[in-house]
């Protein structure tokens, strides 16, 4: 007999705990150094972030740190780090606005 977890899995309507899902979003941090109006700096984001700048860079035709340098002059404050992820945030949150879901 299957339990109620079982059957919801087979369902497709379980959703892990969300302990379990913060656990599963851990992610190494990775640093990346780059130039950047001829200042080295590095920058350090998780994965995902890194796949998504990306995807955006790609998207837009430009280089990874092309992309960075437009966030990087665009910013008010704060360090370059956050800047990015809200950078990634609000873009996702855009093409989630979007009629088709930022599909093409």
């Amino acid at each position: 007999m299957l339990t109620q977890r079982n059957e919801d899995i087979r369902k497709g309507s379980y959703q892990e705990p969300i302990l379990s899902r913060l656990q599963a979003m851990k992610t190494a941090m990775t640093k990346r150094s780059l130039s950047i109006n001829g200042h080295k700096t590095s920058v350090s984001l998780e994965a995902p972030f890194w796949d998504i700048l990306c995807d955006i860079a790609r998207s837009r035709k430009i280089t990874m740190t092309g992309l960075i340098t437009e966030v990087h002059g665009a910013r008010d404050n704060g360090n370059l780090s956050s800047a990015l992820r809200l950078f990634v945030l609000q873009a996702c949150k855009e093409r989630t606005a979007q009629p088709n879901g930022g599909s093409p």
